[in-house]
């Protein structure tokens, strides 16, 4: 094969495919066409030559453009930081804040639950001797509910707080498959055991405020993701009832996938509850600093997903937590 001839006839195909693959921009339809075309015709050129000639120059400069059509013609998945920031920035966001109405209705049922049962408690004294002895109860509100902050070192306290919690939420999420029923028990019993009973007998003593400063600083953000976990969970048990116009499978497909992404970032979430948990409540002394921190955390959770979350849902993202697929070439 006479090579110089060879690449005298294709040249001009070799140098167009170079232009189209190194655009930066969206190409139109009909250069997504030429693109194609061009592709398979290099490809052939490309097996052509490593048949006939021994050029190795030539060679690799059509594999190597032969493997950037490649790329172009059949996507490319997109680095693993950009899936991140988008997940970040969109994903999670959009499906915390699509779910809100559930979000705001399981939280406004676990502080009511939690209120009624903590009255119920603390002006009740048969009761209060019914959960417990006279001695429990006053080693409960004297020292060891205080002292649960503090025995334990700080960084593997604020661990096992996150593994707890993490768990907590992943029932909340996983069961709710089961038409939301294990998912409200889960809530109410939280409710009732954490603030409610605790709560109640702290009050009876006259430790409520001890109770609520302790409580509040890694409470706020604790608890906002536990209540998201646990919307998230009748969001989808509602949805094995009523798919509404969409095909069951359909819809239990996306609010699915809508609920991975509320799992994934709930784990940061929590993490960060963990932390203060683990480092602010037991250990920083001030009443109003370990409360003001943990007012701080929660209104940056909550700004976060607001704003962010609104906006994506107002581009119609639902919170998938799949990737995206690879990026092919698009007219535009």
């Amino acid at each position: 094969m006479d090579v110089d001839a060879f690449v005298a006839a294709h040249h001009a195909d070799w140098l167009r495919l170079e232009q189209l693959v190194g655009r930066g921009r969206k190409l139109s339809g009909p250069e997504i066409d030429e693109l194609v075309e061009l592709y398979q015709r290099t490809a052939t050129h490309l097996s052509v030559v490593r048949s006939s000639s021994p050029d190795p120059a030539l060679v690799a400069r059509l594999s190597s453009l032969v493997a950037r059509g490649r790329v172009t013609v059949t996507g490319t998945q997109a680095p693993l930081w950009r899936d991140l920031a988008r997940f970040v920035t969109v994903s999670f966001p959009a499906a915390a804040y699509r779910i809100r109405r559930w979000w705001l209705a399981t939280t406004l049922l676990s502080i009511l639950t939690g209120t009624v049962t903590a009255i119920w408690v603390a002006r009740n004294p048969e009761v209060q001797a019914s959960i417990a002895t006279p001695f429990a109860i006053r080693e409960l509100v004297e020292r060891d509910f205080a002292n649960y902050y503090t025995e334990h070192a700080a960084g593997a306290f604020a661990f096992q707080v996150w593994a707890n919690n993490a768990w907590v939420s992943a029932q909340a999420l996983i069961f709710g498959i089961l038409f939301g029923i294990p998912t409200l028990f889960l809530l109410l019993r939280t409710s009732v055991e954490q603030l409610g009973i605790v709560g109640g007998l702290m009050s009876a003593a006259g430790k409520g405020g001890v109770f609520l400063g302790l409580v509040l600083p890694h409470g706020l953000l604790e608890l906002t993701a536990v209540y998201l976990a646990c919307a998230a969970g009748l969001r989808l048990g509602w949805t094995v009832i009523d798919p509404g116009p969409r095909p069951r499978g359909a819809a239990l497909a996306e609010e699915g996938r809508a609920a991975m992404s509320i799992a994934l970032g709930l784990i940061g979430v929590l993490l960060v509850s963990g932390a203060i948990e683990g480092f602010v409540t037991g250990h920083v002394h001030t009443t109003w600093l370990r409360i003001g921190i943990g007012v701080v955390a929660e209104a940056a959770f909550l700004t976060y997903v607001i704003v962010l979350g609104r906006r994506a849902v107002k581009e119609g993202d639902t919170g998938d937590a799949t990737l995206r697929p690879a990026t092919a070439p698009t007219s535009g």
